[in-house]
């Protein structure tokens, strides 16, 4: 993320506030993957904040844009129901934004916290997802279920809740399929899976999270709006974000979904998994190497 702070960081070294000023930091916004809608928003505040505070110098804006960026970043509320309750989580994601091994670092850190983990694999049309969910559960040392491949999800996760109360387990978290090239086959399945919950999963209190990867920019705001239109998505398990990634993407999915990033993927190890704190985020945006 060094390049999409530095190039923040750098423009505020101008002197006098321009409206050249203001359209280089959309311009600059927009290609760190913060994207059109939500540069224009960003900036669009700044300027008239700063027009009423009848500021002068580049320096005061950086000020106001870092306490504007984590007041705005800071109203949703992260909800965290599986600390204090049972509950099952539906995890999406399409292949290869690091869903599988989200799950495996959420369950270890989990574990971590004292909770009984029961992973269902319910991904059941990818070849290998199972086996691949199996590495991760036994190296997190939670407990899985799972059937063949291409067995109904519905059914897998009807024998992983079965299984759960009968283990007294904690959290279930549910793998499901990580496809959007048929949004109505995806809607189907998941309100099928959702129905299963409610015959069965009675006092297990159930979210929705997706996995994006934050190298991909616009893309994971696409796959956090397409899912979003097929299910309720509660939170955000942000991967990859300890590389070069642009980061702008932080901003919007904050700010122009409305939907909480919950964890962030650091690293590659079991443990690299944190609670995402936005204003944490902000703050070192404006840092000074």
């Amino acid at each position: 993320m060094a390049g999409f702070f530095d190039k923040l960081r750098n423009l505020f070294t101008v002197s006098d506030i321009s409206e050249e000023f203001y359209e280089e930091l959309e311009e600059r916004l927009i290609l760190s993957d913060v994207g059109m809608e939500t540069a224009e928003l960003v900036v669009n505040r700044l300027k008239n904040e700063a027009w009423d505070r009848q500021l002068l110098q580049t320096s005061q804006l950086k000020k106001l844009l870092e306490e504007q960026l984590s007041e705005q970043m800071s109203i949703l509320k992260p909800d965290y129901p599986w600390e204090k309750e049972k509950a099952l989580i539906f995890i999406s994601g399409v292949n290869g934004v690091g869903k599988t091994t989200s799950i495996g670092k959420l369950a270890y850190a989990l574990r971590n916290e004292g909770k009984s983990v029961m992973m269902a694999a319910a991904d059941t049309f990818r070849a290998g997802a199972a086996d691949q969910l199996g590495v991760w559960a036994r190296r997190a040392g939670a407990e899985m279920v799972s059937q063949h491949e291409g067995a109904d999800p519905s059914a897998v996760l009807y024998d992983a809740i079965a299984a759960a109360k009968a283990r007294n387990t904690d959290v279930i978290l549910c793998d499901t399929a990580g496809r959007l090239h048929n949004k109505k086959n995806l809607m189907q399945e998941l309100e099928k899976m959702h129905r299963v919950v409610e015959k069965a999963g009675a006092g297990y209190t159930v979210r929705s999270l997706i996995v994006l990867d934050a190298t991909t920019g616009q893309n994971a705001l696409n796959q956090a709006k397409a899912f979003s239109e097929v299910t309720n998505v509660d939170g955000i398990i942000l991967t990859k974000l300890d590389g070069t990634a642009k980061g702008g993407v932080v901003i919007s999915v904050q700010l122009e979904l409305e939907i909480p990033i919950l964890y962030a993927g650091t690293g590659e190890k079991l443990g690299d998994l944190e609670k995402f704190q936005a204003a944490t985020f902000v703050k070192k945006m404006f840092e000074e190497e």
